[in-house]
């Protein structure tokens, strides 16, 4: 664990007197700052508004702003339910802003600028927490990953198994069997968790599929035990699209499916990753525009907390 630096969480460190909120607009009012390779930070927050990969309904590049906007609900908690502590007394956490594609930007300008940044952050030694976007900023992510730490244990929450071929199209539902053919995850030691939709059922597919129905069969801490048996102690990076969520719980995405998890189901499962090596996490696909009562930002915003939650939880002694 590194060192916590003197300066307070909530506060912006040129603020004085403290009474300021002048980081409003951050990941649970986290320092913002650009200085990710600081000895004092634990976790790196990056916000990657691109939705240029979506296949149906666009808007997903509006999730980040969203999602931080939600975890106004969630910061004035100072120890969270059920936890009994707090996070940031554990985890430096800092918000390094969102990466720049409101310029004309195409997926191949769009993988360098997030795989440079994702290179920097993690030689530093820091964990990445990444808000979407669509789902495709997982294929870039996974690739720097995958060049520290090898071929890396997938936990993938979805509603769609994203290994279409399609004429080997880049694409937010191709990007994990390009990642696979690349051999930056260790497809056998992955699984794929809340799918319900078509996927490739074949003896030769090589992922573990927990699909919803079995899932929302099971106790929460029964799929989190055949996950961890998976994976085992692998580098192990979690990718959660928001519509492994039933629309009830996340109307606002791009390719809204019935039948999934509720939110409910899928924070106790993330607990039950307490101990896992953790790596990373992206949580993609909110669309904002789609639901106004803002629901499904509020629930990315408390699983992508969780996962903050679950890794202090696992560097305790």
């Amino acid at each position: 664990m590194s060192k916590m630096s003197d300066m307070k969480h909530t506060a912006n460190p040129g603020n004085s007197s403290g009474f300021l909120d002048t980081d409003m607009l951050s990941y649970m009012r986290c320092p913002l700052s650009s200085h990710t390779a600081d000895a004092s930070v634990d976790v790196v927050v990056t916000g990657v508004p691109y939705d240029l990969s979506a296949t149906i309904r666009p808007g997903t590049r509006f999730g980040p702003e969203a999602v931080r906007r939600a975890t106004r609900h969630l910061s004035w908690e100072l120890r969270r339910w059920p936890w009994n502590f707090h996070v940031f007394d554990l985890l430096r956490v800092i918000d390094a802003g969102d990466l720049r594609t409101d310029l004309p930007i195409e997926r191949t300008r769009l993988e360098a600028l997030l795989q440079r940044h994702a290179s920097q952050v993690l030689a530093a030694g820091k964990i990445m927490l990444t808000l979407g976007g669509d789902h495709y900023i997982a294929l870039p992510l996974l690739r720097e990953h995958a060049k520290l730490y090898g071929p890396v244990s997938l936990i993938h929450f979805d509603a769609h198994a994203d290994t279409e071929y399609d004429n080997g199209e880049y694409h937010h539902g191709t990007m994990f069997r390009h990642a696979m053919s690349e051999g930056i995850i260790d497809a056998g030691r992955s699984v794929q968790v809340g799918i319900r939709t078509e996927y490739d059922m074949s003896p030769d597919y090589p992922f573990t599929v927990l699909d919803a129905a079995y899932v929302n069969d099971q106790r929460a801490e029964a799929v989190a035990e055949a996950i961890v048996k998976v994976v085992g102690d692998r580098p192990a990076y979690i990718s959660f699209d928001i519509d492994c969520l039933d629309p009830a719980f996340a109307p606002g995405t791009g390719t809204p499916v019935v039948g999934g998890l509720s939110t409910d189901k899928a924070l106790k499962i993330l607990r039950g990753f307490k101990g896992l090596n953790l790596i990373g996490m992206d949580l993609v696909e909110v669309s904002p525009a789609y639901d106004p009562a803002e629901i499904t930002a509020l629930a990315a915003a408390t699983i992508s907390l969780e996962f903050l939650y679950v890794l202090a939880a696992g560097r305790m002694p």
